[in-house]
């Protein structure tokens, strides 16, 4: 019996690790499941297996290293428009990308970059990032040499809560200026930037918070 209590203990650990809230007694609802003794020692199993055995390589974390070195704000002002984004660290040791967008001379945008060492990556990794945004959509974009004038993009909403995001790589496709440019999706082997930017072809104000990004093999 105590061997089971031990079991159904770290199964419900393991539900709250996957974000699955249970009241007790959680006994009743692993019966009402049908999750018995095997199937919990397989699902343990599995939890373990995909936890230890997937290495992250982190590039950004604001926890460990709440700093705004080698990120830079890159705005339409430089080519005429006159939106302002500013990047820093927050109170609570988060990086803070903030501003307002505006359409005069033509802008429509603000972003922020982060210039690395380079890093090894093959398209099918996945990128991991933490943040809490606005409720405004986001582009994300990755270049693997920071002298290519293309970069390789998605996009993703935000609830105005935190979230943990994850894109493929491989999903990635390559723009420069607005405009999709006649490669493939990211099939490169380096990265060397990243880069946060905000352009809904609308004025607004803005807020996003940053935790951490990582590379997951």
């Amino acid at each position: 019996m105590q061997g089971k209590w031990i079991v159904n203990r770290l199964f419900l650990s393991a539900y709250k690790t996957e974000g699955v809230a249970l009241k007790p007694p959680f006994s009743t609802y692993i019966r009402a499941q049908k999750y018995t003794m095997p199937h919990q020692i397989k699902y343990l199993l599995f939890i373990f297996l995909t936890t230890f055995t997937m290495k992250a390589q982190t590039i950004i974390d604001f926890k460990e290293n709440p700093t705004t070195k080698n990120w830079y704000v890159v705005d339409d002002v430089v080519m005429g428009g006159r939106s302002s984004g500013s990047f820093a660290v927050s109170d609570d040791g988060y990086g803070k990308f903030y501003g307002e967008v505006s359409l005069e001379n033509n802008g429509g945008f603000s972003s922020i970059k982060y210039e690395m060492k380079t890093l090894a990556v093959k398209p099918n990794r996945t990128i991991r990032i933490r943040l809490k945004g606005d409720g405004n959509p986001y582009q994300f974009r990755v270049k693997d040499k920071r002298r290519h004038s293309y970069s390789y993009i998605t996009t993703f909403e935000t609830t105005g809560d935190w979230q943990t995001l994850e894109f493929t790589l491989s999903d990635f496709y390559p723009t420069f200026r607005g405009r999709k440019v006649d490669l493939p999706n990211f099939d490169q082997d380096t990265i060397e930037e990243l880069r946060f930017l905000i352009g809904n072809k609308k004025p607004q104000r803005f807020q996003l918070l940053l935790e951490s990004v990582v590379v997951l093999d």
